[in-house]
């Protein structure tokens, strides 16, 4: 790799840092504990992207791909593994149901608006929904969640009306931070993706940005950007619902792929927009 690279990639590698560190120090994670993480991440990933065809890859060889001793490489894969399988299946599933009762026309009215339903009683009821689009799990469990995050309220009849159209986890900081590693991830693939020379059908990656924006144009943008990003995301759920099998059983086609589509919102002053490390060490 030539010196340019590697400056370019350790310039892009200190920005994807910085708001990481952050967060981390937030919440009491050491340094200690993010280089056993980082160790655990170079030592599975050479692992398993980069065996060579064919054979199985050596402690021997993922030491030399990833600069560790193969005694740190040994105690890297005798660690347990970091998961958060219990907060990616609590968010998949709240949001199958919303899909759902937006999508599915028994749990709808005749203009296509999702119904206010009833718990139990009746073909069309929460919970037979909870049981359609979110299999064994206690309806009771992902209502109780739903009316925590404030997506589901009940109203005086005792009906449920679905409030958001969207699952976001405001309070739980467990959950806001598995979105943090699944969305970032996301963003992170698809640039990898565009990077990859080989590859010839590159991945739609875009922003808008403006850099000398007065204070009193934010909340206008902030409202404008939340309004359109939200019709258009629901436009994309609908076509993807259709075919996701989940969801419709009856969507023909072969294998079993992960797509979509993100949209976020960023603002800050300019000053601190960019790495500013070396007029702090100046």
């Amino acid at each position: 790799m030539s010196k340019t690279l590697v400056q370019a990639l350790s310039a892009a590698t200190l920005r994807i840092l910085r708001p990481l560190v952050r967060v981390l120090l937030r919440n009491g994670i050491s340094y200690g504990t993010f280089a056993d993480l980082a160790k655990w991440v170079y030592v599975d990933v050479a692992t398993k992207d980069f065996a060579i065809p064919g054979r199985k890859q050596t402690v021997s060889r993922v030491s030399v791909i990833t600069g560790l001793s193969r005694k740190e490489v040994s105690r890297v894969q005798d660690l347990p593994r970091p998961d958060d399988a219990a907060e990616e299946e609590r968010y998949n599933r709240a949001a199958r149901v919303i899909g759902g009762w937006l999508l599915d026309e028994a749990y709808q009215t005749p203009n296509a608006e999702p119904r206010d339903l009833v718990f139990e009683e009746g073909e069309a009821s929460f919970s037979t929904l909870v049981k359609k689009y979110s299999g064994d799990v206690p309806a009771r469990a992902i209502l109780d969640e739903l009316i925590r995050v404030g997506n589901v309220e009940r109203l005086e009849d005792g009906k449920l009306r679905l409030m958001s159209h969207a699952y976001i986890p405001e309070e739980s900081e467990v959950d806001k931070l598995y979105i943090l590693g699944a969305d970032t991830s996301a963003l992170i693939s698809t640039i990898d993706h565009n990077l990859d020379p080989a590859v010839e059908r590159k991945y739609f990656q875009r922003k808008v940005r403006y850099d000398n924006l007065p204070d009193e144009a934010l909340p206008a943008f902030r409202a404008l950007s939340a309004e359109k990003a939200q019709k258009l995301l629901e436009e994309f759920n609908v076509w993807l619902a259709k075919r996701d099998r989940d969801i419709n059983p009856l969507a023909e086609g072969t294998g079993q792929n992960v797509a979509g589509i993100g949209i976020y919102y960023f603002e800050n002053p300019e000053g601190e927009s960019r790495d500013d490390s070396d007029e702090q060490n100046k």
